[in-house]
């Protein structure tokens, strides 16, 4: 399996995981989230908590350090990249992709 690197952003909580990449726009149904996506979003918000439990790891387009998305991943202790800019835009529903939580970077794994 190759990786390549498709995004930068803010490394907001530290590791590295891989899994399915699942967009989730606010107020979207959390339900069919499966343990283990990777929530990719433009920025959480308390909507998409019951998604964000079950979550491998979260991107999204803004945010920094303090942002929902950053702190809820460090409480939880799951990696996150925030600050990607276009993440929803390049990542589709189903990529399978690894998120460097430490290093502020996402692959997609062919």
């Amino acid at each position: 399996m190759t990786e390549r690197k498709i995004l930068s952003g803010i490394a907001a909580s530290q590791g590295t995981t891989q899994g399915r990449a699942r967009i989730l726009n606010s107020g979207d149904d959390t339900k069919n989230f499966s343990n283990g996506d990777i929530l990719v979003a433009v920025l959480t918000d308390p909507t998409m908590v019951g998604a964000m439990i079950k979550t491998a790891a979260i991107i999204t387009d803004i945010g920094g350090i303090t942002s929902h998305p950053a702190i809820l991943s460090r409480e939880m202790g799951i990696p996150c990249v925030v600050n990607t800019k276009d993440a929803t835009a390049i990542i589709k529903n189903g990529d399978l992709i690894k998120v460097d939580g430490t290093k502020g970077e996402v692959y997609v794994l062919d």
